[in-house]
């Protein structure tokens, strides 16, 4: 079974993510295309740096040009937000990029992109499986990568100059370069160094990179930037005195920040950041959107400016349809994907980390100053995290205790109101919430607790963790 979940279609190299697999997506998407009448916009295909994605890529080409599709193949690695923002500057209907973004090396997949470079909905994603599911491999259609070039069906291009110029386009580029900032990049051996770096260096930064290079066990470590994962740059920044240290995921569409201190930042504390900026400093307007399973305190700021704060389902998609709907000024996850009005419709871990280098250069400020201006102002509130794996027999019984039974732990707190839109979240009276709800990209069930201190979010998590025998 082809799957997709809140982040595209991933699964383990060579048994799921095969020749035959990615070419039946391809064909599904080929005749959605052809039905809707959508084929003369053509389609935008990208890659990332995991072991197949770039043979994966040209599987795919050789399916639309077999459909007598027009394909636009970057013919490097790229970050994902760069197939993204082409297909929003082209006009593409459909596009892809070939990665399994964060996850283990052992994955790969496909992250499917609609009108304007948007996540693809449930709608679409149900559409392509509905289509899978009646295919055959006699039907593929299928044209050679060379001869569809010489048939002009696909045509090999590289944006990567158009996105960095238009990340630069929505900077303060005069505010960094006064700032002299000294940076390091981790990108996790994946995409995002070169994009990045050029935007940096435009702005006179001093940038030095580690974890770059060909490697696909990304240095046997999960391509997932965390207070865990990113150790070493963490040791580094704090030792060799950087402004700021940037880590990237595998296809640099979410980002892991590390202080002045060598302090890891949490995603929650990053939206919090820039969110607050663009309000109180470059004094922009409107509302914010975050997911089930992000801080609150997003909420606090907002009113304090009038403005706004919708909650959605996790995945960016609902993200970015809620920011169109309201042209809200940001959206993001406490994953660590974000984006703002004006940019590309899905997380961008590249111009969200040049917009926090622009923030702690055009304030003067350090990132634990910022931070510290933030919650004088807001209150402060802790994020408790639990990932937890289980067995193949294990789920129903996960699935039925949560989703069926509607079971839940006697917390010490009393109970505002409990929401089964995505997961099950309990709102506390005191502000507090928690959530355990199945990973839509890995067999992982995920709690997140925010309570006012480390304390109570820590005895919440493990009293959730405790009830449910995970």
């Amino acid at each position: 079974m082809i799957q997709f979940g809140t982040g595209g279609w991933r699964a383990f190299i060579g048994e799921e993510f095969t020749q035959a697999n990615v070419r039946l997506v391809a064909q599904a998407i080929a005749n959605i295309m052809i039905t809707e009448a959508v084929t003369d916009k053509g389609f935008i295909i990208g890659y990332d740096r995991r072991f197949l994605s770039d043979k994966a890529a040209t599987w795919f080409a050789e399916v639309l040009a077999g459909n007598n599709i027009k394909c636009s193949f970057i013919n490097r690695f790229v970050p994902t937000p760069i197939v993204m923002f082409k297909a929003k500057q082209t006009g593409a209907i459909y596009s892809a990029c070939i990665t399994a973004s964060h996850n283990p090396a052992d994955y790969n997949g496909i992250k499917v992109f609609i009108e304007g470079g948007r996540d693809a909905d449930e709608i679409i994603t149900q559409k392509i499986e509905q289509q899978i599911a009646v295919l055959t491999d006699a039907d593929i259609k299928l044209v050679d990568f060379e001869q569809a070039q010489r048939d002009k069906l696909i045509e090999i291009i590289n944006p990567m100059n158009e996105f960095v110029d238009s990340v630069i386009d929505l900077l303060d580029l005069e505010a960094i370069k006064q700032a002299n900032l000294r940076v390091l990049i981790d990108p996790m051996f994946g995409v995002a160094k070169n994009a990045l770096q050029t935007v940096l260096i435009t702005g006179r930064c001093d940038v030095d990179v580690i974890n770059d290079g060909e490697n696909p066990g990304f240095g046997g470590l999960m391509p997932s930037p965390s207070a865990a994962t990113l150790y070493r740059l963490k040791h580094l920044v704090a030792q060799e005195g950087y402004d700021i240290g940037i880590g990237t995921d595998g296809d640099a569409d979410r980002l892991g920040i590390i202080d002045e201190k060598g302090n890891f930042i949490h995603p929650n504390e990053v939206l919090l950041l820039l969110y607050y900026y663009l309000l109180e400093y470059k004094g922009w307007k409107g509302s914010v959107v975050r997911n089930i399973a992000t801080t609150h305190l997003l909420d606090k700021v907002a009113a304090a400016y009038g403005e706004k704060s919708f909650e959605v389902p996790v995945g960016f998609k609902h993200i970015s349809s809620q920011m169109e709907a309201d042209d809200s000024l940001l959206g993001g996850e406490s994953s660590g994907g974000l984006t703002i009005r004006g940019h590309i419709k899905g997380k961008d871990g590249i111009f969200a980390s040049s917009l926090l280098v622009e923030m702690i250069s055009s304030t003067g400020k350090k990132l634990s100053e910022l931070l510290d201006e933030i919650y004088t102002r807001f209150g402060y509130a802790y994020t408790a995290e639990g990932d937890c794996t289980f067995k193949a027999a294990e789920r129903d019984r996960l699935y039925n205790k949560i989703y069926i039974e509607k079971s839940l732990p006697a917390f010490d707190y009393e109970i505002e109101k409990v929401s089964y839109a995505d997961g099950a979240k309990v709102y506390f009276t005191n502000g507090g919430w928690a959530i355990a709800r199945f990973s839509g990209t890995e067999p992982l069930l995920r709690l997140f607790v925010e309570m006012e201190d480390q304390t109570q979010a820590e005895a919440v998590l493990l009293q959730f963790k405790q009830f449910l025998a995970v």
